[in-house]
């Protein structure tokens, strides 16, 4: 079974955002560069860099600016093994993989796609941690 590990959502305003989260909820964020796309790292529970969240079932998640045309709902992001083999039987299930996948820096092979029901979420391959 494949388990959600990450949430992300868009933001018109990092600033504003950034300030929202960490504000109501003390979440600690971090505003990444251009070279990173301007994603914004949310850490929404004590967590570990080598081995992600603590407390099990807890998540942390990301923000990323909207653009015209592109998402504009939270998503989630699915670990998966392998993301060529999640990517047929998205496919093969009714889904439709959006793009190629693509390799985050230190964090693994990522993908998004369409579920049956017109939903974007993502999928992860992890890099081995440890």
């Amino acid at each position: 079974m494949n388990s959600v590990v990450h949430f992300e959502m868009p933001y018109d305003n990092a600033d504003r955002m950034a300030k929202f989260y960490q504000s109501a909820f003390g979440w600690q964020l971090q505003i990444l560069g251009a070279e990173m796309g301007n994603y914004v790292l949310a850490t929404t529970t004590e967590s570990d860099p080598m081995t992600g969240p603590r407390k099990p079932g807890a998540i942390n998640g990301g923000f990323f600016p909207k653009q015209a045309g592109g998402p504009a709902t939270p998503s989630l992001v699915v670990a998966v093994e392998s993301v060529a083999d999640a990517m047929k039987k998205v496919a093969a299930a009714g889904g439709k993989v959006l793009g190629e996948p693509m390799d985050i820096p230190g964090v693994g092979k990522y993908v998004s796609f369409m579920d049956s029901e017109g939903n974007r979420v993502s999928m992860l391959q992890p890099l081995p941690r440890g």
